[in-house]
């Protein structure tokens, strides 16, 4: 496989390092380029939007919508180097590029334990953060009219400013393969992404977690589908969500979210057909309980000795959510149990299922280390949990590296992943002439959904 080289990006920018990068281009580019502020986060951050151009025709990226993921931040600025430096991209596509550097960046603050390495997985995980799923900004639980999160607000009043053809969400997993969701079909993106994928060493993620019941546009392209009413472990589950990529679609905008993995693990490319499907669902489903209930005992036997503060709240709920969600997803993956979906499973490669398999030791292991944070950042561990945690995070972290042979992506392999592909979707979607809006199909109907677990 021949692998391009890339100029060396060694760590992901925090927020003040975005930040400079994006006021050092602005001052470089005064009559091209200009910064603002959009919006306030929660914790006072300013919400910054770096505007390259001054075309009819908008685009909107969006980096840091998932706290820990932090790998749009970088590719924004990549973006916007690629994009001042060729006027095809602007002048040329009478287009004006607009990127949001984070949109959550009191999230990526509490990231910024692991941001600068060691890029280990351990490492990783004892220093994640991910707020609970009511607090991630791209989700709109109630609807639009009752957005409570200021980052939301200010994303859905510059979708309203914009009114942008294209839109693209730069999200990030931790381990698996790289992959896209699209709002509309871009044909030709499937293969635009292959060749990035071959040449940055990336695998294809051909069978996600994420779109497990969603249409396949293309290898490793997936249709997001319309949004829909229905419980919290059901659309966590069923990945059928009201969020900010579906609802500027009455302004005609397809929106791209772009996936790139920090670790890859190259068998979720394996398209072929399992040799025993129903014995790897058990087991996956199998560990998935064991490791929820052997969880859920921990975090029982530790809250009494917590401190109450809104710290500690604040890593204690994405551990109710992933204790919340386990036992479903465990059903809903297990061939001899009925989940009371009334959905059974697609279709499964070889590929589905070691997404699956990575998709169930990620929740394991997100809720051991926001635990083993929370008991670390106590100060004491009067419950004697803290053995027992590291026990655990090694043994499964070891199971990522050794079992599923995931490798670490370099940074600036990750960030050009994303740049390749947001330059592909720009370049299809312009094209694109949707039929004025999708909101009168019958399958885009209005009210609110509640949000999923997102990858």
């Amino acid at each position: 496989m021949e692998v391009c080289a890339l100029p060396p990006l060694p760590r992901y920018p925090t927020v003040d390092a975005l930040r400079a990068g994006a006021v050092a281009l602005a001052a470089r580019h005064p009559a091209r380029a200009r910064l603002r502020r959009v919006g306030t986060s929660r914790a006072g951050e300013p919400l910054l939007l770096l505007t390259i151009g001054h075309g009819g025709r908008q685009v909107l990226v969006v980096a840091g919508p998932h706290a820990n993921e932090p790998v749009g931040g970088a590719t924004v600025l990549r973006l916007a180097e690629r994009v001042l430096a060729d006027a095809r991209l602007t002048e040329g596509a009478d287009a004006t590029w607009n990127l949001l550097l984070c949109l959550d960046p009191d999230g990526l603050r509490r990231n910024e334990g692991w941001l600068s390495g060691p890029y280990t997985i351990g490492h990783y995980v004892r220093h994640f953060f991910r707020p609970c799923f009511l607090e991630q900004p791209e989700w709109l639980p109630d609807g639009v009219d009752r957005a409570t999160l200021p980052e939301t607000r200010a994303l859905l009043a510059l979708q309203d400013e914009l009114r942008p053809f294209l839109q693209c969400s730069l999200h990030g997993a931790d381990v698996g393969g790289g992959f896209a969701e699209l709002t509309h079909d871009l044909p030709g993106l499937a293969r635009r992404l292959a060749h990035a994928s071959v040449r940055l060493g990336i695998p294809r993620e051909l069978g996600s977690y994420d779109a497990l019941y969603w249409p396949v546009l293309g290898p490793a392209v997936y249709r997001i589908p319309p949004p829909r009413r229905s419980t919290l472990t059901a659309a966590i589950t069923e990945a059928a969500v009201d969020s900010t990529w579906t609802r500027p679609r009455h302004h005609g905008t397809v929106t791209a979210v772009v996936e790139a993995p920090m670790w890859a693990v190259d068998a979720v490319a394996d398209g072929s057909p399992p040799a025993d499907r129903d014995a790897v669902l058990r087991a996956v489903s199998s560990a998935l309980r064991h490791d929820s209930r052997l969880l859920t005992r921990l975090a029982v036997r530790l809250r009494p000795h917590l401190p109450g503060t809104e710290d500690t709240a604040r890593l204690l709920a994405p551990v109710d959510d992933y204790l919340l969600v386990c036992p479903r997803l465990a059903d809903s993956w297990d061939p001899g149990t009925d989940d009371g979906s009334g959905r059974g499973l697609p279709p499964l490669t070889t590929a589905h299922l070691v997404a699956l398999r990575i998709a169930g030791r990620r929740l394991a292991l997100r809720t051991a280390g926001l635990l083993h944070q929370a008991v670390t950042a106590s100060g004491r561990d009067p419950a004697g949990a803290l053995p027992e945690l590291e026990r655990l995070l090694d043994r499964w972290c070891a199971d990522y590296r050794d079992g599923c042979a995931a490798r670490w992506i370099p940074v600036a392999r990750q960030a050009e992943y994303q740049c390749r592909v947001v330059l592909a979707a720009f370049e299809l979607a312009g094209r694109h002439r949707p039929a004025a809006s999708r909101s009168g199909e019958s399958d885009w109907g209005p009210g609110a959904a509640v949000p999923m677990h997102r990858e």
